[in-house]
């Protein structure tokens, strides 16, 4: 899978997309080297043996996606946009795939290949079209991506996760639509103090499990992140992040969620910890008695992984922290709303 779950370019097929994002260990990334990404999915680090974890490539097939629901009725073409179409929307790339079934955290990524002038930001966001069933509010952000520079990727989110059963339709100017749809809610709550992961479906919490996170100074990232994509293994290599000959191998059982390489997986020394102590350099570490697969097999992209009792929230760009910002932060950083740059 790709980093941004299935991007793909508007006027083809959608397809998994190259990863661009460099592994990490956790900490902010002013602290943090850079690495070399799979191409289909990106780097991380998490550091396995006794922690965290970082990883170059995958070598396993993906999950078969989800069945989507019926589409949505076509987006509706924006309503007469005072300026002419941006050329920057004939090569975007879009984060969800036709036919998708999402979590109710993912938002609509667009980026493009070469940043968007400041002003023709405002034209791009009226040229891009959302339309659901039922209907919802929602404003598009520049977001700056971690792996982009300024005015190359912008977002689509509700000021609250999308209500399950959604139907979604984008329409990318005049050069292609997209559907997908919004299946049950699942939120998993690490609380990095209790050493515990909840799982909450649909409204219930239902199951509780005892995890191990990043040890200090190598603090998993507080905040919201989403689940980006999942592999049933990656090959995992500490020299990607600088810290030697520490670790290398396949890990099993990883699900993504930020582009600086946070995962939650399968972790031996959660065997030992889990519960107890926080270990990793980074990543949530699950055991190996069938905990960490059955948790896998639970969750699809889109679903909402949040931290607390930890340091450093997530930034906005790093994967989907677009949860991070409050509602009006959001609005500040739309071109069309606020008549500039979207900055």
């Amino acid at each position: 899978m790709s980093t941004h779950a299935h991007r793909s370019r508007i006027p083809h097929a959608p397809s998994a997309r190259p990863a661009t994002g460099h592994p990490s260990t956790g900490r902010p990334p002013a602290r943090r080297p850079k690495a070399v990404v799979g191409a289909l999915a990106v780097a991380c680090a998490l550091v396995l043996g006794t922690a965290g974890c970082a990883a170059t490539t995958s070598t396993a097939a993906t999950e078969p996606a989800v069945p989507a629901a019926a589409p949505a009725s076509a987006a509706p073409r924006p309503t007469a946009p005072a300026v002419p179409e941006p050329a920057a929307l004939a090569d975007a790339e879009v984060n969800v795939g036709e036919g998708a079934t999402v979590g109710v955290g993912m938002p609509i990524s667009v980026t493009f290949p070469r940043p968007v002038p400041r002003s023709e930001r405002a034209a791009v966001e009226h040229w891009l079209g959302v339309a659901t069933q039922p209907a919802v509010t929602g404003a598009w952000s520049w977001v700056k991506d971690r792996d982009l520079f300024d005015g190359q990727r912008v977002d689509y989110r509700p000021p609250a996760y999308w209500k399950p059963g959604t139907r979604v339709t984008l329409r990318v100017g005049s050069h292609a639509v997209r559907h997908f749809s919004i299946g049950r809610s699942l939120t998993a709550t690490v609380d990095v103090r209790t050493r515990t992961m909840t799982v909450t479906e649909d409204g219930r919490p239902d199951t509780r499990i005892p995890v191990t996170a990043g040890r200090p100074g190598l603090d998993t990232w507080n905040g919201t992140m989403v689940v980006m994509d999942k592999q049933p293994k990656v090959y995992m290599d500490s020299r990607t992040v600088g810290l030697g000959d520490a670790y290398h191998g396949y890990y099993a059982w990883a699900v993504h969620t930020t582009a600086s390489g946070t995962y939650v997986h399968q972790n031996p020394a959660a065997n030992t910890h889990a519960g107890r102590a926080n270990v990793t350099h980074g990543c949530v570490g699950l055991a190996t008695d069938g905990t960490a697969e059955r948790f896998y097999r639970r969750v699809i992209p889109g679903d909402v992984i949040r931290v607390t009792g930890s340091k450093d929230t997530v930034e906005a760009g790093n994967g989907y922290g677009d949860w991070n910002l409050t509602w009006s932060e959001w609005l500040a950083h739309s071109a069309s709303r606020h008549g500039g740059d979207g900055r």
